[in-house]
C-alpha cells in the first residue's frame, strides 16, 4: 500500500460559510437513536424478579445475578458481533434498509421477550434483538453523509443528549454493590420498572388473567411500540443517504477527505475499500484507537461515579443516599445535554478538531483525582458539607467538558473514511471496538474498585491509578491524530496517495 500515512486529513483551502443543518432528515435519524437504548435497557429494573418468578434458579436466589447477567449481556455481545457486518452491508444495499431491519427486529424480539416463560426463550429473544440491531453505526454514517465539514460537529454534538434521554426513559443507571455492602439500587425507570406488573398498579385497567400470567409484557410492548413507530416514520420519511442508492440525484455535501480520495467530489464509481485495507491504514486505526480508549475510560468513570457516591465513607466513598445520587445524575444529564448543544460546535470552530480533542481529554485528570480528594475531605469533616457538594459539582462539570470529545471523535471517524462508500465500514469498525471496551469496562472497574478497597491496594486508590495510566495512553494517542485544517500544500499529494491505496486493493 503506497500511502504516506502521516499526511493530515485536509479541508479545502477556501473559507466556506457554515451550511444549515438538514433539520428534517437529522431529526429522523436522531429519533432512531432516541429509541435505540430502550430495547437494550428497559429490562434491567425487573429482570431479577422475572428470573426469580420463572423458577430458573430452583429457589436459590444467590444464582439470580448469574442468570440475569447472562440475559443482560447477551444483547450487547450479539450486537457487538453484528455491528460491523450490518454497517458493511449498508455500504452496499443502502442505509435505510439496514435501519428498517434493525427496528423491526427490535420490535418483534421485545414482544417475544414479554411472552417468554422459559429461560431459553428469554435468551433467544435477546440474542435476536442484538443480532438484528446494527443501527448505531449506520445512523452515524447517515449523519456523516447528510452534513459537511462546516456543520458536521454541530450535528454530532446532538448524539450524546439524544441517546441519554432515550436511556433515561427506559432506565436510569443502577450500580453494583462492592465488598458485600448492601446498597439500595438506584432504579428510576419510566418504562422498565414503572410499567411492570400493571395488574397490581392499575387493577381496573389490567384485570385479565393475561396480565397475571405475563406481568412484564406491558413494558415490553411499550418498548416494542417505540421501535415500531420509529420503523414506520423511517420507512415513510427518511431519505436514503448512501450515494449510490439515492433515487434522485441531489447535491451531495462535500466532505474531505472522503471525496478527495477519488479526486472528484461526488464520484459515483468509487467502491467500498476492503476491511483488511482499512485495518492497515494508519489514519483509520489511530482514530479507532483514540475512540476505543476514550470509551473505556469514560465507561469506567460512569460505572464508578454512582458506586463511589453510594459506598460508605469508612470503605472509601461518600455514603450518599439513593435519592441524592439520583438528583446528581438527573442534574448532570440535563445540564450535560444543554452544555453539549450550546458549546461543543462553537468550541470546535474556535479551537479546531485536533486541538479541541487534545484539550478536553486533559479534563479527565482532575475529574478522576476528585474521587480520593472527596473521600479525604469527608473523613476529615465527618459530613457531606458544602465542600463535598462543590467538589461533586466540579467533577460533573468536568465530565460535561470531557463528553465534548465524542462529537470531535465522531468527526474524525467520518473524515478518516477513505471514501464516502466506505463510511459504513468505518463506523462499523469503530463502533465494534468501542462496544468491546464498553462491555468489559463496567465489570472491570467496579471489581477493581472493590479489590482496591478490600485489600487497601495503593491506599485503596489502585482503581484510580489504573484510570490515570489509561488516560496517559489516551493523551499520547490524541497527539497522533491527523490535523483537520486548511493547508493546500498537501492536497494534491494526499489525493494521489489515496488513489494508490485504491489501486493496491
Amino acid at each position: 500500500m503506497s500511502m504516506d500515512e502521516t499526511y493530515p486529513l485536509l479541508e479545502d483551502s477556501q473559507a466556506v460559510t457554515k451550511t444549515p443543518l438538514p433539520k428534517t432528515q437529522l431529526g429522523l435519524v436522531l429519533f432512531v437513536l432516541f429509541t435505540e437504548p430502550m430495547p437494550a435497557q428497559y429490562i434491567f429494573p425487573f429482570i431479577n424478579q422475572l428470573i426469580r418468578e420463572l423458577g430458573v434458579t430452583g429457589g436459590d436466589d444467590r444464582k439470580i445475578g448469574y442468570y440475569a447477567g447472562i440475559i443482560e449481556s447477551l444483547f450487547y455481545v450479539t450486537q457487538t458481533l453484528m455491528i460491523l457486518p450490518w454497517s458493511r452491508l449498508s455500504d452496499h444495499v443502502g442505509r435505510k434498509p439496514v435501519l428498517l431491519v434493525g427496528l423491526m427486529g427490535l420490535s418483534v424480539s421485545n414482544l417475544c421477550f414479554g411472552l417468554s416463560r422459559m429461560f431459553w426463550a428469554l435468551v433467544a429473544s435477546r440474542c435476536i434483538a442484538g443480532a438484528l440491531n446494527g443501527n448505531v453505526g449506520v445512523t452515524k454514517s447517515i449523519i456523516g453523509e447528510i452534513t459537511d465539514n462546516t456543520n458536521m460537529a454541530q450535528a454530532f454534538a446532538l448524539i450524546p443528549i439524544t441517546f441519554s434521554v432515550g436511556a433515561s426513559i427506559a432506565y436510569v443507571h443502577r450500580f453494583p454493590c462492592p465488598l458485600g455492602v448492601k446498597i439500595q439500587n438506584l432504579d428510576s425507570p419510566l418504562i422498565g420498572g414503572g410499567l411492570a406488573k400493571p395488574h397490581d398498579r392499575w387493577p381496573k385497567l389490567f384485570s385479565g388473567s393475561f396480565w397475571v400470567q405475563y406481568p412484564y409484557f406491558l413494558p415490553c410492548v411499550v418498548s416494542a411500540s417505540f421501535a415500531a413507530f420509529s420503523f414506520f416514520i423511517t420507512a415513510l420519511f427518511l431519505e436514503e443517504s448512501q450515494p449510490s442508492r439515492r433515487r434522485r440525484k441531489v447535491p451531495q455535501p462535500e466532505i474531505s477527505p472522503i471525496n478527495a480520495l477519488v479526486g472528484t467530489p461526488g464520484d459515483e464509481h468509487a467502491t467500498p475499500v476492503p476491511i483488511h485495507t482499512l485495518l492497515k491504514t494508519y489514519s483509520v486505526m489511530i482514530v479507532i484507537a483514540n475512540y476505543s480508549v476514550l470509551a473505556l475510560i469514560n465507561i469506567g468513570f460512569f460505572a464508578l461515579v454512582p458506586l463511589f457516591y453510594a459506598t460508605p465513607v469508612e470503605i472509601g466513598g461518600l455514603g450518599l443516599s439513593p435519592f441524592a445520587i439520583g438528583v446528581c445524575m438527573m442534574v448532570f444529564g440535563i445540564g450535560n445535554g444543554l452544555f453539549q448543544m450550546l458549546f461543543t460546535a462553537r468550541a470546535i470552530d474556535c479551537f479546531g478538531e485536533k486541538r479541541m480533542f487534545c484539550l478536553v481529554v486533559l479534563a479527565f485528570f482532575p475529574m478522576i483525582s476528585t474521587f480520593p480528594i472527596m473521600n479525604w475531605v469527608i473523613r476529615v469533616q465527618n459530613e457531606v458539607g458544602p465542600v463535598i457538594w462543590a467538589l461533586i459539582l466540579v467533577q460533573l462539570l468536568l465530565w460535561a467538558v470531557v463528553d465534548m470529545a465524542y462529537a470531535v471523535i465522531f468527526v474524525f471517524v467520518t473524515r478518516a473514511s477513505p471514501n464516502k462508500h466506505s463510511l459504513g465500514a468505518m463506523n462499523g469498525l469503530s463502533q465494534t471496538a468501542t462496544s468491546i471496551a464498553r462491555a468489559i469496562g463496567p465489570a472491570t472497574f467496579t471489581s477493581l474498585f472493590a479489590l482496591s478497597k478490600e485489600y487497601n491496594l495503593l491506599g485503596g486508590n489502585l482503581v484510580y491509578v489504573v484510570l490515570l495510566i489509561l488516560l496517559c495512553l489516551l493523551v499520547f494517542l490524541s497527539r497522533r491524530l491527523p490535523e483537520l485544517k486548511e493547508d493546500s500544500r498537501y492536497q494534491g499529494k494526499l489525493v494521489h496517495s489515496r488513489q494508490s491505496m485504491l489501486q493496491d486493493t
